[in-house]
C-alpha cells in the first residue's frame, strides 16, 4: 500500500473496472494525487478486455489473456478493491450501495460499468441463452460448451459486427475441435447494415467461408431448449444460444437521479453527468453533444481526459478538459481464423497480416496492465546501526499474521511471566485465550489485532474479527462480547468518520452473526491501518485446550492453508487477482459451525501466525505427544503452491521454519510454515472421524484428515 505524503482528505470511487477506469488506475499509480483515497468497485477481481474476445472464442488466446487484473492494478495505484455489484448511487447523500457492505461515501465518483446484451423481454432467453456481455459469464458458458462432444448447433442473435465476429469464431473453434458444427447468425433486419459496402461484402464472404448460416429479417418469438423459434414457426436448432443484438444499460442506472438517454447516463463534453461530482465513461455513458456507437476505442480515448478531470475535481484547482471523440475510428474485425478485416473511412483491407497487426495492438494494450513496476524496499542509509539490514531483509514486511512476532521470541517472552495466582483465573499454558471462572461460569477472553494487508477497511474488519474469534472457537466457547481497537492512518475528520462507520458496521454484522455483541472500543490515528478486537466467550462444556491430545487421535484441518504466500505476493504484484479474492474469502469465512461439529475434540487450536507446523508443535509439546503429518493431504488455497514454487515466502516464514529445522525444503512442505491469517481449526479427535468429516463437508468446509497423533513426544514426522 502506498504511503501518502499528506493525510487523506478526499474519497474518489470508481464504479466498474471498464477500460477507461483501468487506464485511470494505471496512470494514478504512476502519479497519484496526494491526499486522495481511491476505491474501485467491481463484481469480479478481473475485467475482460473485449478487443481479444473473438480471438479467445476462436481458440487463439487462453481465457487469462483477456483479463485485466484489477487487484494487481489497484495495489499499484494504492487503491482499495471492493468485489461486489453496485445497486444504487445517491448523488444527494454521496453514497454508493453494494450488497452486503456498509454504504460507501464519495466526494467524486465515476461510472464505467459497460453494458449487457441480455434480452429479458424475449421469452426463454434468460433460461436458455447467454448474453455476449458481460464477458465473464459469456466466456465461462462458451468454455464449458466447447469442451463437450458430438454435433454442435449454435445460434447467434444479432447480425452486427460483434455478432458476425462471434459467429465466425464459434464456427472456427468448433471445426478445429473436430465437431460437426452448424452456426447460425440471426438478425431481424439485414446483417452488417452499418458497414460500408466493400467491408460488408468481405465479411459476408468470410461468414460463408466459415459455413455460417445467415437468417435475415427473422423475427424471434422465443428461445427454447431446442433452439430459436421464429414467427413463421421455424425452429433454428441450437444447443448454445448467444445474444449479441444491440446494447442494453444495466438496470440499476434507471433508478438513479442522473439524467439519462434510454437508460444510458448523459454526459457532457467533460464526461460529467448531471451531477457535478459524478463522471461516466465507456459504453454506459451517452455523449449528449457528440453521440457515438458503443465501442471500446472511445473508452480508451476517454481515459486521459477522465484522469485529468478527476484530479481537477478532487483538488478543486484548474479547469476541466473537454473530450472530443474522433468522427470515425479504425475497426479491426476478426474473421474466425487468424485473419482480420480493417476498415476506416470506408476503406477496407484484410488478411493474416491485418490479424497480426490487430494482435500487436491488443497485446500492447494488455501489456500496460501486465507489466507494472514492483514495490521496492526503502534505500538504506550508508551510516546505520549494525544489524539493521539483516532485520529489514530483502522484501517488504507482510501484513496480517505475516507481520507477527515469531514463535521463539514470543515463547521466550512469555516464559518470563509468572503463573496467575488468582483463584478466578485458570492457567492454560500455550493457549491464546485465558479462562476466567466467575460465579461458576467459564468465560474465555482473547485479544488480537492485524496490521492491514489490503486497503479495504471493511474486508480487514471481517478478517480481523474472524481472526480474533478463532481463539474463542478453538476453546469450544460461544462468542459473547467484543471491543474494537482501531488505528487509522492520518486523515481528515470527515474521512475518519466514514472509515470508522464502515468498520463498526462491518464488525457489528460479523459479531452479530457469530452470536456476540460489540460493546465499545478505542480508536486513534497512526502510521497505517490496524484493526483488532478483544473478545470474550462462554464455555457451556469443558474448555478445549492444547493439553489433551492422545496417541491415535486423528488430525483434522478445517481450512486450506497458503494465505501468507498469496498475500505476500499480492504486496509485490505477483499474485493473480482471483487467488487474492479466494484467499480473502477464506480468511473471512467464520469457523463457529466447525467448532460446534468438533466440540468433542481432545485438543484444538486455530492455525494462524506460526503456520500449520508451528501450531501442531504447540499441541504436541503441551500434550506430551508427537504427530505424523501427511503433507500431500493438507488442502492448499488456489495459487499458493504455484507461488511457493517461485520462491515466494511471507516475512515470518524463516522464523516459523525453525520448528522443524531438519525437514528438507520443497514448495509443498514449505507451506506448512506459512503464517495464516484467520486460518482453520486444527483438531485432534478420537474414534472414527468419518462422522465429523461428513458434517464438516455438509456444512461447506474444505476440511481434510491430514495425519494422526503419535506417542513420539515433541516429534513431528512428515510423510
Amino acid at each position: 500500500m502506498q504511503n501518502n505524503p499528506l493525510p487523506l482528505s478526499r474519497d474518489l470511487v470508481l464504479i466498474g473496472g471498464g477500460h477507461a477506469h483501468a487506464l485511470v488506475l494505471r496512470k494514478w499509480g504512476m502519479n497519484p494525487l496526494p491526499g486522495a483515497r481511491i476505491t474501485v468497485i467491481n463484481p469480479e477481481p478481473t475485467a475482460p478486455y473485449s478487443g481479444m474476445l473473438p480471438g479467445f472464442l476462436a481458440g487463439h488466446y487462453p481465457r487469462d489473456a483477456l483479463n485485466i487484473d484489477l487487484v494487481r492494478l489497484a495495489r499499484f495505484a494504492g487503491a482499495r478493491v471492493i468485489l461486489g455489484a453496485v445497486s444504487e448511487i445517491d448523488p444527494k447523500t454521496k453514497t454508493i450501495i453494494v450488497s452486503g457492505d456498509p454504504p460507501i461515501n464519495y466526494d467524486v465518483a465515476s461510472i464505467d460499468i459497460g453494458i449487457t446484451s441480455a434480452m429479458p423481454t424475449l421469452p426463454g432467453f434468460s433460461q436458455h441463452a447467454v448474453p455476449a456481455k458481460p464477458l465473464d459469464q459469456f466466456s465461462r458458458a462458451w468454455s464449458e460448451f466447447k469442451t463437450q462432444s458430438g454435433c454442435a448447433d449454435v445460434a447467434v442473435i444479432g447480425g452486427g459486427v460483434a455478432g458476425a465476429e462471434i459467429a465466425m469464431a464459434f464456427a472456427y473453434a468448433l471445426r478445429l475441435a473436430g465437431r460437426d458444427a452448424n452456426v447460425s447468425l440471426i438478425d431481424r433486419h439485414s446483417v452488417l447494415s452499418t458497414m460500408p459496402p466493400k467491408s460488408k461484402k468481405t465479411l459476408l464472404e468470410a461468414l460463408k467461408a466459415q459455413s455460417v448460416q445467415i437468417y435475415e429479417h427473422a423475427h424471434i418469438t422465443k428461445v427454447t431448449g431446442d433452439g430459436v423459434v421464429l414467427s413463421d414457426g421455424q425452429t433454428i436448432a441450437a444447443q448454445f444460444v448467444c445474444g449479441a443484438a444491440g446494447a442494453k444499460p444495466h438496470d440499476w442506472i434507471a433508478s438513479t437521479t442522473l439524467e439519462q438517454q434510454q437508460g444510458f447516463i448523459n454526459v457532457d463534453e467533460h464526461l460529467l453527468t448531471s451531477d457535478p461530482n459524478v463522471f461516466a465513461v465507456g459504453d454506459c455513458a451517452h455523449m449528449v453533444k457528440s453521440p457515438r456507437p458503443k465501442a471500446g476505442v472511445f473508452a480508451v480515448r476517454q481515459a486521459d481526459i477522465l484522469y485529468e478531470n478527476l484530479r481537477v475535481r478532487l483538488s478543486e484547482k484548474g479547469n476541466l478538459q473537454a473530450y472530443r471523440p474522433q468522427k470515425d475510428y479504425l475497426k479491426l474485425i476478426s474473421l474466425g481464423e487468424k485473419s482480420a478485416l480493417g476498415d476506416r473511412f470506408g476503406v477496407s483491407f484484410q488478411g493474416p497480416a491485418i490479424w497480426k497487426w490487430k494482435n500487436r495492438i491488443d497485446q500492447t494494450f494488455m501489456d500496460k496492465f501486465r507489466i507494472l513496476p514492483k514495490m521496492s524496499q526503502p534505500k538504506l542509509p550508508e551510516e546505520r546501526a549494525a544489524g539493521a539490514a539483516e532485520v529489514l531483509g530483502g522484501k517488504p514486511l507482510c501484513g496480517g499474521c505475516g507481520s507477527k512476532i515469531g514463535r521463539n521470541a514470543l515463547q521466550a517472552a512469555l516464559a518470563q511471566i509468572n503463573t496467575p495466582a488468582r483463584p478466578d483465573i485458570q492457567y492454560l499454558a500455550g493457549d491464546d485465550s485465558a479462562l476466567l471462572i466467575t460465579g461458576g461460569v467459564n468465560q474465555v477472553i482473547s485479544t488480537d489485532h492485524l496490521r492491514a494487508m489490503i486497503n479495504d477497511p471493511v474486508a480487514m474488519t471481517r478478517i480481523a474479527a474472524n481472526h480474533a474469534l478463532g481463539d474463542i472457537w478453538a476453546m469450544g466457547a460461544s462468542p459473547q462480547a467484543a471491543t474494537a481497537t482501531v488505528i487509522l492512518p492520518r486523515m481528515s475528520a470527515m474521512l475518519a468518520e466514514r472509515t470508522l462507520t464502515e468498520i463498526m458496521l462491518a464488525a457489528q454484522t460479523f459479531f452479530s452473526n457469530a452470536g456476540a455483541a460489540i460493546v465499545g472500543g478505542h480508536s486513534s490515528q497512526g502510521g497505517e491501518l490496524t484493526i483488532g478486537f478483544t473478545v470474550t466467550g462462554l464455555c457451556e462444556n469443558r474448555p478445549i485446550t492444547l493439553c489433551a491430545a492422545k496417541p491415535g487421535d486423528t488430525l483434522i484441518l478445517t481450512k486450506p492453508i497458503g494465505s501468507g504466500v498469496i498475500m505476500a505476493a499480492e504486496m509485490t504484484g505477483d499474485a493473480r487477482g482471483e487467488w487474492v479474492a479466494g484467499a480473502l474469502g477464506h480468511m473471512s469465512a467464520p469457523q463457529g459451525q466447525a467448532a460446534k461439529i468438533l466440540a468433542e475434540a481432545n485438543a484444538m487450536t486455530d492455525v494462524t501466525g506460526f503456520g500449520l507446523a508451528g501450531h501442531l508443535m504447540n499441541i504436541c509439546q503441551k500434550s506430551a505427544v508427537g504427530a505424523r503429518l501427511r503433507v500431500s493431504d493438507v488442502p492448499l488455497l488456489p495459487g499458493s503452491l504455484e507461488l511457493s514454487q517461485t520462491g515466494t515466502r511471507s516475512s515470518l516464514f524463516p522464523e516459523n521454519r525453525l520448528v522443524l529445522p531438519g525437514l528438507a525444503s520443497d514448495p509443498r512442505s514449505d507451506l506448512l510454515f506459512d503464517p495464516q491469517t484467520a486460518g482453520g481449526l486444527l483438531t485432534a479427535v478420537s474414534g472414527n472421524p468419518a462422522e465429523h468429516m461428513a458434517q464438516l463437508k455438509s456444512a461447506g468446509f474444505e476440511a481434510a484428515i491430514i495425519g494422526e497423533i503419535t506417542a513420539d513426544v515433541g516429534q513431528i514426522s512428515i510423510e
